[in-house]
Protein backbone atom coordinates (compact mmCIF):
# COMPACT_ATOMS: atom_id res chain seq x y z
CA UNK A 1 0.00 0.00 0.00
CA UNK A 2 1.23 3.32 -0.73
CA UNK A 3 0.59 6.31 1.07
CA UNK A 4 1.17 10.19 0.72
CA UNK A 5 0.14 12.73 3.83
CA UNK A 6 0.00 16.11 3.13
CA UNK A 7 1.43 17.60 6.38
CA UNK A 8 1.86 21.20 7.62
CA UNK A 9 2.55 20.75 11.43
CA UNK A 10 -1.10 22.12 12.34
CA UNK A 11 -3.03 20.26 14.94
CA UNK A 12 -4.86 18.49 12.43
CA UNK A 13 -1.88 17.64 10.49
CA UNK A 14 -0.81 15.82 13.93
CA UNK A 15 -4.50 14.28 14.12
CA UNK A 16 -4.30 13.31 10.64
CA UNK A 17 -1.08 11.17 12.16
CA UNK A 18 -2.28 9.46 15.05
CA UNK A 19 -5.74 8.53 13.37
CA UNK A 20 -3.50 6.49 11.26
CA UNK A 21 -3.70 3.70 14.40
CA UNK A 22 -7.31 3.07 13.71
CA UNK A 23 -7.40 3.00 9.60
CA UNK A 24 -6.56 -0.40 9.61
CA UNK A 25 -3.07 -0.40 7.80
CA UNK A 26 -0.95 -2.81 6.88
CA UNK A 27 1.91 -3.67 9.78
CA UNK A 28 4.34 -3.67 7.06
CA UNK A 29 5.10 -3.84 3.16
CA UNK A 30 3.77 -0.38 2.84
CA UNK A 31 5.26 3.03 1.28
CA UNK A 32 4.46 6.38 2.82
CA UNK A 33 5.68 9.73 1.48
CA UNK A 34 4.92 12.72 3.90
CA UNK A 35 4.92 15.87 1.57
CA UNK A 36 5.12 19.40 2.74
CA UNK A 37 4.71 22.53 0.92
CA UNK A 38 5.78 26.02 1.93
CA UNK A 39 2.89 28.25 0.19
CA UNK A 40 5.69 30.03 -0.87
CA UNK A 41 7.26 30.67 -5.11
CA UNK A 42 10.69 30.51 -5.70
CA UNK A 43 12.10 32.93 -8.03
CA UNK A 44 14.34 31.40 -10.53
CA UNK A 45 18.15 31.13 -9.63
CA UNK A 46 18.93 33.02 -12.63
CA UNK A 47 16.30 35.20 -13.25
CA UNK A 48 18.24 38.25 -15.23
CA UNK A 49 20.78 38.13 -18.19
CA UNK A 50 24.42 38.24 -17.59
CA UNK A 51 24.83 41.39 -20.48
CA UNK A 52 28.30 39.76 -21.89
CA UNK A 53 27.78 42.42 -24.95
CA UNK A 54 30.82 45.02 -24.84
CA UNK A 55 28.21 48.09 -26.38
CA UNK A 56 26.68 50.46 -23.61
CA UNK A 57 23.49 49.31 -24.01
CA UNK A 58 24.34 45.99 -23.13
CA UNK A 59 26.29 47.48 -19.82
CA UNK A 60 23.37 49.60 -18.92
CA UNK A 61 20.84 46.12 -19.13
CA UNK A 62 23.34 44.28 -17.03
CA UNK A 63 23.15 47.24 -14.74
CA UNK A 64 19.72 47.28 -14.53
CA UNK A 65 19.52 43.54 -14.05
CA UNK A 66 21.78 43.42 -11.16
CA UNK A 67 19.36 45.90 -9.40
CA UNK A 68 16.24 43.37 -10.32
CA UNK A 69 18.33 40.91 -8.40
CA UNK A 70 18.72 42.48 -5.39
CA UNK A 71 15.67 43.53 -5.67
CA UNK A 72 14.31 39.83 -5.53
CA UNK A 73 17.11 38.65 -3.22
CA UNK A 74 15.74 39.18 0.27
CA UNK A 75 12.37 37.52 -1.02
CA UNK A 76 14.16 34.47 -2.73
CA UNK A 77 16.04 34.03 0.68
CA UNK A 78 12.70 34.11 2.99
CA UNK A 79 11.25 31.19 0.82
CA UNK A 80 14.76 29.08 1.02
CA UNK A 81 13.95 29.40 4.71
CA UNK A 82 10.02 28.64 4.08
CA UNK A 83 10.88 25.27 2.25
CA UNK A 84 13.71 24.51 4.92
CA UNK A 85 10.86 24.78 7.77
CA UNK A 86 8.69 22.99 5.60
CA UNK A 87 11.66 20.11 5.24
CA UNK A 88 11.81 20.30 9.24
CA UNK A 89 8.58 19.56 9.32
CA UNK A 90 8.23 16.51 7.27
CA UNK A 91 11.44 15.07 9.24
CA UNK A 92 9.72 15.71 12.53
CA UNK A 93 6.23 14.03 10.65
CA UNK A 94 8.05 11.02 9.28
CA UNK A 95 9.63 10.06 12.91
CA UNK A 96 6.67 10.22 14.38
CA UNK A 97 4.93 7.86 11.63
CA UNK A 98 7.87 5.57 11.96
CA UNK A 99 6.50 4.72 15.78
CA UNK A 100 3.20 4.08 14.14
CA UNK A 101 3.70 2.35 10.98
CA UNK A 102 7.49 0.64 11.87
CA UNK A 103 7.79 -1.66 9.12
CA UNK A 104 7.15 0.70 6.60
CA UNK A 105 9.55 2.93 4.42
CA UNK A 106 8.91 6.37 4.79
CA UNK A 107 10.36 9.04 2.49
CA UNK A 108 9.83 12.59 2.83
CA UNK A 109 9.64 15.81 0.46
CA UNK A 110 9.53 19.38 1.14
CA UNK A 111 9.00 22.10 -1.83
CA UNK A 112 7.13 25.40 -2.19
CA UNK A 113 4.23 26.77 -4.27
CA UNK A 114 0.18 25.83 -3.85
CA UNK A 115 -0.44 22.97 -1.07
CA UNK A 116 -3.30 21.69 -3.02
CA UNK A 117 -2.07 21.84 -6.69
CA UNK A 118 2.34 20.48 -5.39
CA UNK A 119 0.12 17.31 -3.58
CA UNK A 120 -2.19 16.62 -6.59
CA UNK A 121 0.84 16.73 -9.29
CA UNK A 122 2.55 14.48 -6.96
CA UNK A 123 -0.33 11.98 -6.78
CA UNK A 124 -0.47 12.51 -10.33
CA UNK A 125 3.31 11.31 -10.97
CA UNK A 126 3.55 8.98 -8.13
CA UNK A 127 0.21 7.22 -7.85
CA UNK A 128 -0.63 6.52 -3.95
CA UNK A 129 -3.69 4.11 -3.08
CA UNK A 130 -4.35 6.55 -0.82
CA UNK A 131 -3.86 10.36 0.03
CA UNK A 132 -3.94 11.68 3.71
CA UNK A 133 -4.91 15.25 4.48
CA UNK A 134 -5.90 16.69 7.78
CA UNK A 135 -9.62 18.19 7.60
CA UNK A 136 -8.45 21.49 8.00
CA UNK A 137 -4.71 23.58 7.57
CA UNK A 138 -3.63 25.98 10.13
CA UNK A 139 -6.09 28.55 9.47
CA UNK A 140 -9.14 26.29 10.72
CA UNK A 141 -12.45 28.11 11.29
CA UNK A 142 -15.13 25.38 12.53
CA UNK A 143 -15.98 21.99 12.60
CA UNK A 144 -18.88 22.01 9.41
CA UNK A 145 -16.26 23.82 7.04
CA UNK A 146 -13.95 21.69 4.82
CA UNK A 147 -9.98 23.50 4.58
CA UNK A 148 -9.86 25.10 0.91
CA UNK A 149 -6.95 22.61 0.67
CA UNK A 150 -8.45 19.62 2.01
CA UNK A 151 -11.25 20.35 0.16
CA UNK A 152 -9.50 21.09 -3.72
CA UNK A 153 -7.46 17.49 -2.83
CA UNK A 154 -10.51 15.50 -1.85
CA UNK A 155 -12.39 17.02 -5.20
CA UNK A 156 -10.17 16.78 -7.75
CA UNK A 157 -7.69 13.50 -6.56
CA UNK A 158 -7.47 10.32 -9.16
CA UNK A 159 -7.15 8.04 -6.12
CA UNK A 160 -9.13 7.91 -2.75
CA UNK A 161 -8.25 10.21 -0.17
CA UNK A 162 -9.05 9.95 3.56
CA UNK A 163 -10.26 13.27 5.41
CA UNK A 164 -8.46 12.48 8.97
CA UNK A 165 -9.57 13.71 12.31
CA UNK A 166 -7.60 12.32 15.00
CA UNK A 167 -9.18 10.54 18.45
CA UNK A 168 -7.79 10.03 21.23
CA UNK A 169 -6.78 5.88 22.01
CA UNK A 170 -6.98 4.59 25.22
CA UNK A 171 -5.07 2.07 26.79
CA UNK A 172 -5.37 -1.25 25.70
CA UNK A 173 -6.74 -0.24 22.23
CA UNK A 174 -10.20 -0.74 21.53
CA UNK A 175 -11.54 -2.05 18.41
CA UNK A 176 -12.96 -0.06 15.64
CA UNK A 177 -15.93 0.96 14.47
CA UNK A 178 -16.52 1.70 10.51
CA UNK A 179 -19.48 3.29 8.67
CA UNK A 180 -19.94 2.28 4.63
CA UNK A 181 -22.19 4.40 3.07
CA UNK A 182 -23.79 2.00 1.21
CA UNK A 183 -25.94 2.45 -1.97
CA UNK A 184 -25.83 -1.17 -4.36
CA UNK A 185 -23.42 0.28 -6.94
CA UNK A 186 -19.95 -0.08 -7.78
CA UNK A 187 -19.17 2.88 -5.91
CA UNK A 188 -20.07 1.32 -2.79
CA UNK A 189 -18.55 -1.84 -3.49
CA UNK A 190 -15.50 -0.46 -3.63
CA UNK A 191 -15.42 1.37 -0.37
CA UNK A 192 -16.57 -2.33 0.95
CA UNK A 193 -13.30 -3.71 -0.82
CA UNK A 194 -11.20 -1.24 0.48
CA UNK A 195 -12.87 -2.06 4.13
CA UNK A 196 -11.64 -5.69 3.67
CA UNK A 197 -8.20 -4.83 2.27
CA UNK A 198 -7.10 -2.94 5.50
CA UNK A 199 -5.70 -4.80 8.73
CA UNK A 200 -8.69 -3.90 11.48
CA UNK A 201 -8.20 -5.02 15.09
CA UNK A 202 -10.25 -7.77 16.83
CA UNK A 203 -14.09 -7.30 17.02
CA UNK A 204 -13.75 -4.45 14.88
CA UNK A 205 -18.00 -3.64 13.85
CA UNK A 206 -19.08 -2.20 10.50
CA UNK A 207 -22.16 -1.06 10.07
CA UNK A 208 -23.59 -0.18 6.58
CA UNK A 209 -25.99 2.31 5.67
CA UNK A 210 -28.18 3.05 3.08
CA UNK A 211 -30.43 6.15 2.90
CA UNK A 212 -33.35 5.89 0.49
CA UNK A 213 -36.09 8.59 -0.93
CA UNK A 214 -38.28 9.63 1.25
CA UNK A 215 -41.15 9.49 -1.22
CA UNK A 216 -44.31 11.24 0.55
CA UNK A 217 -47.36 11.91 -1.22
CA UNK A 218 -48.61 15.31 -1.66
CA UNK A 219 -51.37 17.35 0.26
CA UNK A 220 -54.31 16.13 -2.09
CA UNK A 221 -52.49 12.27 -2.31
CA UNK A 222 -52.90 12.16 1.32
CA UNK A 223 -56.76 11.73 1.05
CA UNK A 224 -56.72 9.39 -1.82
CA UNK A 225 -56.23 5.72 -0.70
CA UNK A 226 -54.79 4.49 -3.90
CA UNK A 227 -51.83 7.21 -3.64
CA UNK A 228 -50.68 6.55 0.01
CA UNK A 229 -50.88 2.47 -0.92
CA UNK A 230 -48.46 3.49 -4.18
CA UNK A 231 -46.44 5.42 -1.86
CA UNK A 232 -46.02 2.65 0.90
CA UNK A 233 -45.39 -0.09 -1.60
CA UNK A 234 -42.57 1.89 -3.42
CA UNK A 235 -40.49 2.66 -0.42
CA UNK A 236 -41.00 -0.74 0.29
CA UNK A 237 -39.63 -2.08 -3.15
CA UNK A 238 -36.30 0.25 -2.75
CA UNK A 239 -35.61 -1.05 0.65
CA UNK A 240 -35.64 -4.25 -0.39
CA UNK A 241 -33.79 -4.04 -2.95
CA UNK A 242 -30.93 -2.18 -0.90
CA UNK A 243 -31.24 -4.75 1.37
CA UNK A 244 -30.80 -7.78 -1.46
CA UNK A 245 -27.68 -5.58 -2.75
CA UNK A 246 -26.07 -5.50 0.95
CA UNK A 247 -26.39 -9.06 1.14
CA UNK A 248 -22.89 -9.84 -0.37
CA UNK A 249 -20.97 -6.86 1.22
CA UNK A 250 -22.61 -8.52 4.64
CA UNK A 251 -21.25 -12.19 3.85
CA UNK A 252 -18.16 -10.63 2.94
CA UNK A 253 -17.64 -8.39 5.70
CA UNK A 254 -19.01 -11.83 8.03
CA UNK A 255 -16.45 -14.29 6.55
CA UNK A 256 -13.84 -12.05 7.20
CA UNK A 257 -14.38 -12.69 10.88
CA UNK A 258 -16.14 -9.12 12.08
CA UNK A 259 -19.61 -8.45 12.91
CA UNK A 260 -21.68 -6.31 9.81
CA UNK A 261 -24.97 -5.06 9.68
CA UNK A 262 -27.07 -3.41 7.67
CA UNK A 263 -29.24 0.03 8.76
CA UNK A 264 -31.85 1.47 5.92
CA UNK A 265 -32.78 4.77 6.63
CA UNK A 266 -34.97 7.17 4.27
CA UNK A 267 -34.09 10.89 4.22
CA UNK A 268 -31.11 12.76 3.07
CA UNK A 269 -27.87 11.22 2.92
CA UNK A 270 -25.61 13.88 3.58
CA UNK A 271 -27.44 14.66 6.83
CA UNK A 272 -28.51 10.77 7.91
CA UNK A 273 -25.10 9.22 7.37
CA UNK A 274 -23.04 12.25 9.23
CA UNK A 275 -25.71 11.70 12.24
CA UNK A 276 -26.02 8.10 12.26
CA UNK A 277 -21.91 8.11 13.26
CA UNK A 278 -21.79 10.29 15.54
CA UNK A 279 -24.95 8.37 17.25
CA UNK A 280 -22.71 5.09 17.15
CA UNK A 281 -19.44 6.89 17.76
CA UNK A 282 -17.77 5.50 14.79
CA UNK A 283 -14.39 6.20 14.28
CA UNK A 284 -14.55 6.32 10.26
CA UNK A 285 -16.65 6.74 7.32
CA UNK A 286 -16.30 4.69 3.81
CA UNK A 287 -18.06 6.43 0.88
CA UNK A 288 -17.69 5.73 -2.57
CA UNK A 289 -16.63 8.99 -4.92
CA UNK A 290 -18.57 7.58 -7.96
CA UNK A 291 -21.30 9.99 -9.54
CA UNK A 292 -24.65 9.06 -10.25
CA UNK A 293 -27.90 9.37 -11.31
CA UNK A 294 -30.61 7.35 -9.92
CA UNK A 295 -32.26 7.49 -6.62
CA UNK A 296 -30.47 4.79 -5.67
CA UNK A 297 -27.04 5.68 -7.06
CA UNK A 298 -26.61 9.32 -5.29
CA UNK A 299 -23.40 9.72 -3.94
CA UNK A 300 -22.08 12.14 -5.53
CA UNK A 301 -18.68 13.33 -4.84
CA UNK A 302 -19.51 17.55 -5.28
CA UNK A 303 -22.55 16.59 -2.21
CA UNK A 304 -23.24 13.69 -0.59
CA UNK A 305 -19.21 12.83 0.06
CA UNK A 306 -17.69 16.41 0.15
CA UNK A 307 -20.51 17.17 2.74
CA UNK A 308 -20.56 14.09 4.77
CA UNK A 309 -16.39 14.64 4.77
CA UNK A 310 -16.72 18.23 5.95
CA UNK A 311 -19.81 17.43 8.64
CA UNK A 312 -18.66 13.89 10.20
CA UNK A 313 -16.94 14.08 13.61
CA UNK A 314 -14.48 11.25 12.67
CA UNK A 315 -12.33 10.28 9.68
CA UNK A 316 -14.39 10.22 6.17
CA UNK A 317 -12.16 8.17 3.54
CA UNK A 318 -13.81 9.12 0.07
CA UNK A 319 -12.59 5.62 -2.03
CA UNK A 320 -11.82 5.99 -6.05
CA UNK A 321 -10.69 2.81 -7.83
CA UNK A 322 -7.33 4.22 -10.07
CA UNK A 323 -7.89 3.31 -13.69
Amino acid sequence: MKLLIAYDGSTYSEAALDDLTRAGMPDSAGEARVMSVAEVWLPPAHAVNSGNDETGEANSAAAADTYVENIIERPRERAKKAVAEAEALANHAKQRLQRILPGWQIETEATSGSPAWEVLTRAAEWRPDLIVVGSQGRSAVGRFFLGSISNKILTEAHCSVRVARGKIEVDPPTPSRVVIGFDGTAGAQAAVESVLSRNWREESEFRLIAVTDPLLPTAIGLFVPPVTSWVEEEMKTERDVTEKLAEGALESLGAAGFRATLDVRAGNPKKIIVEEAESWSADCIFVGANAYGSRLERFLIGSTSAAVAARAHCSVEVVRKQS
